[in-house]
């Protein structure tokens, strides 16, 4: 495979001398003032980055994942792997350097952090990504960096002091606040797109759901479509029980502790702006609720079938025969057997919006098979449908019409490897290290 392509090779040398004189094709931080209530959630400051371009009003926007906390450790990013790490504890939690999109060594910001990788950690987010392509690398860039624990929703603060009482941890669950701010600064700093793309992988994926409506209202793009990549916000009302919806005992968690149903909470704040959108009583009814507020965006959700990291996220905590089953193949079929319950839940209540679409494959040989476009979109494919990969539906959702694509997989087609896969075998002392 070639590690770049020579017709963007081309493009980027056309672009130079422009980039060089107006600081186009260059990441630049934007640090929010304080007077917005944003931060990360150690306190300091909250920053995005911005890469322009001068030839389009095209713009993408991503939010990156990286876990999340809802006690002492996992916000201060310890976990109870061997090496006292965990990929499910909260990134960056020593806050966002400026240099965070051009340092890969900032994956040594403490715990496990530095998850844009230099940008390497989506195609979305580098405009020559060495293993995949993808139409918007030649848009406006926009990456939001995950650093408060609340998959983006939070507006809370909250103290910790389970694991050491006497040193509690003060964190700042800001990400609604963030993703405001951050919409409303490139409502005032870019020029009206003639398209936005907004997306998010694993926590960013649900914080892309979560803060579309006001990078949608405050950008005024003339298209727009959104891509939530395994995050999903589950159908779930805060009575079910645990047989019906597994992941009850996270939601009626979190929206206690990061503050989602508090007077300035996310809940409130969408439902008070659009009462029509769902009901506080069921997050994921806010997702679907997108569909009504916005009927001729295109909306896509989508995870897999086997995903041994987000759910490790949603139930592990909850469940004690879960976390006392050993790591890899029998706790991941316990994990497995809630999660079927909930996705497919999830993609019924999905169906009665003409202009919601989802993709759901089986598995992918890839962290735990969580996400379908961290590092590259290979392993997405759904034979059946007669999708090569994700990319398709992305294509799809940006310059189609109509229904955006439907497929779910129901042939369990392995992407020609058995589960879990040669990659996902080698890298299990990793996972063991990791506490998966």
């Amino acid at each position: 495979m070639r590690l770049i392509r020579l017709p963007q090779l081309a493009l980027l040398a056309a672009l130079a001398p422009a980039a060089a004189s107006a600081a186009y094709l260059q990441w630049e931080a934007v640090t929010l003032p304080a007077s917005t209530g944003a931060s990360c959630g150690n306190g300091t400051p909250y920053r995005f980055f911005v890469n322009k371009t001068p030839f389009t009003s095209k713009t993408v926007v991503i939010f990156e994942g990286g876990g999340a906390c809802w006690d002492q450790n996992a916000c201060v990013g310890k976990g109870s792997g061997p090496l006292g790490l965990s990929i499910l504890s909260a990134s960056n939690p020593n806050g966002v350097p400026t240099d965070y999109m051009t340092n890969i060594l900032s994956v040594l910001n403490g715990g496990l952090s530095g998850v844009a990788l230099g940008g390497l950690i989506t195609p979305f987010s580098m405009r020559l990504h060495p293993l995949q392509s993808v139409q918007t690398q030649s848009w406006n860039i926009v990456y939001a960096p995950y650093c408060t624990g609340d998959v983006h929703t939070g507006n809370k603060v909250t103290a910790y002091s389970d694991a050491d009482p006497a040193n509690p941890r003060i964190q700042y669950h800001r990400g609604s606040v963030n993703g405001y701010a951050m919409a409303q600064w490139l409502g005032a700093n870019f020029k009206q797109p003639a398209q936005l793309f907004v997306t998010g992988f694993s926590a960013g994926g649900a914080g892309s759901t979560a803060n579309y409506a006001w990078l949608r209202n405050a950008m005024n793009p003339k298209k727009s479509a959104l891509l939530a990549d395994s995050g999903p916000l589950f159908q779930v009302n805060r009575t079910d029980s645990p047989d019906v919806s597994p992941s009850v005992h996270l939601h009626n968690k979190i929206r206690d502790v990061w503050g989602l149903d508090g007077a300035d909470g996310l809940v409130t704040k969408l439902l008070t702006k659009y009462p029509y959108a769902g009901t506080a009583d069921n997050l994921g009814s806010l997702s679907t609720g997108l569909a009504k507020i916005f009927p001729n965006d295109r909306l896509n959700f989508s995870t897999l079938q086997q995903d041994g990291i987000y759910s490790a996220f949603s139930y592990t905590s909850f469940y004690p025969e879960i976390a006392a089953a050993a790591s890899g193949t029998p706790r991941d079929t316990l994990l497995n057997k809630k999660w079927t319950v909930e996705v497919n839940k999830w993609v019924d209540g999905m169906k009665p919006y003409p202009n919601v679409g989802y993709y759901v494959p089986f598995y992918r040989d890839l962290l735990k098979s969580h996400t379908l476009t961290t590092v590259t979109f290979a392993g997405t494919a759904i034979k059946e449908a007669n999708i090569s990969s994700l990319k398709v539906v992305v294509d799809d959702l940006i310059d189609g019409s109509g229904t955006p694509i439907r497929a779910f997989e129901t042939q369990k087609n392995t992407q020609n490897t058995s589960v879990p896969g040669w990659l996902d075998t080698l890298l299990q002392p990793v996972y063991k290290l990791l506490g998966l």
